[in-house]
């Protein structure tokens, strides 16, 4: 089976990755980290105007329809670039509210497609929604359904500074009912997203270990240093087929069994590029750090190893997958 990306969903890819790379996420991102919101917002829109977010909204609410496939191509993108923002709470909620009666969706869907509104949801059962200072529509996951929050509470500090959480104000009208599938979406983006957040840590570490010597040659030829790479860079490409598997079957075991993969696969890679950085690699100052928090949140974001491994074992007892 030929399981490759069309030339369409590679020249969007491309399309991508020159965007973001002109756009010097790194300082995007220390910006954010700081609460300073205006470069990030002006990255987020012409994210949005690629197209992002309107992957995940229907026609009928001015997006491009429901395309799991190219929003995980994107979320890899996003990933290896290390873009800030609520971006997998924004696709949840556009799922979320497409099942919200007509005129909850009218109202809301089109901004979120646009890129005019970031959204955040905080999962059932979390005391913290990311991003709720920036964005404009906060979503609770309650479990008599989803509600519109009033407001948010102050920023706590986060592993990953660019992940900043709030405590969303409680009540706020019910706007919808909670999906399985939007759980389904949220894990997919994570996944991709953690893909690309494990193959940039990968192509960082190569590119370092060239450069750095020791006993007058590269760190690169030695043989223990090879051998992690290898391993590193196995796990993500055992990875990447999970990831776009699931995107075409959406079904829940199988999304889970991506995100195990996808997020595993990129905090080993994590490790692997602390430890062949040596000390620099500690420090917040250095680009680096930006990926390797990133790697480590995203673990358990929307659902962590423990909790997705059970959903596929369980699956697989079930014969249902």
């Amino acid at each position: 089976m030929r399981f490759l990306p069309d030339a369409e969903q590679r020249a969007f890819a491309a399309s991508l990755d020159a965007l973001l790379t002109a756009a010097g996420t790194p300082a995007v991102v220390r910006d954010w980290s700081r609460g300073d919101h205006a470069s990030g917002r002006a990255l987020w829109s012409r994210v949005a105007q690629a197209g992002v977010f309107a992957l995940a909204v229907p026609e009928a609410y001015e997006g491009l329809g429901r395309h799991p496939v190219e929003l995980a191509v994107a979320f890899v993108e996003l990933g290896r670039h290390a873009v800030p923002g609520p971006l997998v709470e924004t696709v949840t909620a556009a799922v979320l509210l497409s099942g919200a009666g007509p005129g909850i969706a009218e109202r809301l869907l089109p901004s979120l497609a646009s890129g005019g509104t970031m959204a955040t949801v905080a999962p059932e059962g979390a005391s913290y929604a990311l991003d709720g200072d920036a964005a404009g529509l906060r979503l609770s996951w309650a479990p008599d359904g989803i509600r519109l929050s009033p407001g948010h509470g102050p920023v706590r500090p986060s592993l990953d500074p660019a992940r900043r959480l709030t405590p969303l104000a409680p009540g706020g009208d019910v706007v919808g009912t909670t999906t399985e599938q939007a759980l389904v979406w949220a894990r997919l983006a994570t996944a991709a997203q953690a893909l690309g957040v494990g193959l940039a840590l990968l192509d960082r570490t190569v590119a370092y270990v060239k450069r750095r010597s020791q006993f007058g040659v590269p760190v690169g030829s030695f043989q223990a240093v090879r051998h992690r790479l290898a391993d590193a860079k196995i796990a993500l490409e055992f990875a990447r087929p999970l990831v776009f598997g699931a995107a075409l079957t959406m079904r829940p075991a199988d999304v889970a069994a991506a995100k195990v993969a996808a997020c595993e696969a990129a905090y080993g890679t994590a490790r692997t590029a602390l430890q062949l950085h040596g000390a620099i690699g500690y420090t917040a100052e250095y680009d680096l750090s930006l990926w390797l928090t990133k790697a480590r949140a995203l673990r358990t974001a929307w659902g962590g190893p423990q909790e997705c491994r059970a959903l596929v074992v369980s699956a697989a007892g079930d014969r249902r997958w």
